[in-house]
């Protein structure tokens, strides 16, 4: 697929890691950079727009970084989702790290919440969390069992939305814990990757091969994609009704408008396996390959 009356958008890709240390999450950081999870090596990673690489390693080593936010106080705040903490670094790549209250939670979605503070989803507890840039937890349980809570992202209502991977839901929460969840109807869809374009949350069915609409009010809508078996990852807006997805099964960058149709974009290296996606500092988009590299996308 290319653009609609053009031609297909320049992607260059940028090595960060060798293919062993597994680019996941990607996040525009304060300093002007992107950030990297390198998931298998328990690191981050700094990227210029020039391609210049910084690695910060993490202990252990085995801790399993997962997705990464810029916090309310100008440092990166990541999940560990194997050691169950959530991590917190400055741009100069100093480190802290702190429990979350749950064993065995599974932290994984992260995102700085209206309110000053991180909030994140849990995978293995069906719960969401909130913890203060001085390490203070709070948590909230979900009215679903097995629901697997995956992404978070602060909505346009002043609330938190995150996507129930095996609930097939998307839920909301407000900033004082009240939940609600909207079923959604395609059954199977397994959603994950969720962000706001100031208007509406946008969400990818990794299951279903489609993109989710759901207005504040929990009114949803499913647009299926050319290739249902594209396996639509990760996904980001770069403006009231444009938002970029990771298509993990089908190696490629999509496209989807207000009006539900879609572009893509083929990656240069075949089975790059791209992840987390952003839009970096320079009006690009990033999208974190675990093959080792990150695919920009020229504006």
């Amino acid at each position: 697929m290319t653009e609609r009356g053009g031609t297909p958008r320049r992607i260059r890709e940028v090595a960060v890691a060798d293919p062993e240390a597994g680019p996941y999450g990607v996040t525009a950081g304060p300093d002007g950079a992107l950030w990297v999870t390198l998931t298998h090596r328990g690191a981050l990673a700094r990227v210029t727009v020039d391609g210049r690489v910084t690695e910060y390693p993490l202990s252990p080593s085995d801790c399993r970084p997962a997705l990464v936010t810029t916090g309310p106080d100008g440092a990166l705040w990541f999940t560990r989702s194997l050691d169950h903490r959530v991590g917190r670094m400055t741009v100069e790549g100093e480190t802290t790290s702190f429990p979350v209250p749950t064993p065995g939670a599974g932290p994984f979605g992260i995102t700085s919440g209206p309110d000053g503070a991180l909030w994140y989803a849990a995978m293995n507890a069906d719960l969401v969390g909130r913890v203060t840039v001085d390490g203070e937890f709070e948590e909230f349980p979900l009215p679903v069992e097995g629901g697997f809570p995956s992404v978070i992202t602060a909505g346009p209502d002043g609330a938190l939305w995150f996507t129930l991977n095996q609930g097939n839901a998307v839920g909301r929460i407000t900033t004082t814990g009240e939940v609600r969840l909207h079923p959604l109807p395609t059954e199977d869809a397994a959603p994950v990757g969720i962000t706001s374009d100031g208007e509406h949350l946008w969400f990818v069915e990794i299951g279903a091969g489609q993109i989710g609409r759901v207005s504040v009010d929990g009114r949803i809508e499913e647009f299926p994609l050319p290739d249902r078996t594209a396996r639509p990852h990760a996904i980001v807006a770069s403006a009231p009704g444009q938002c970029w997805f990771t298509e993990w099964g089908a190696n490629r960058i999509g496209h989807i408008d207000a009006d539900g149709h879609v572009t893509g974009h083929p990656l240069p290296t075949p089975a790059s396996e791209p992840h987390g996606i952003a839009l970096g500092p320079d009006g690009a988009l990033w999208a974190a390959q675990e093959t080792g590299t990150l695919a920009r996308l020229a504006p």
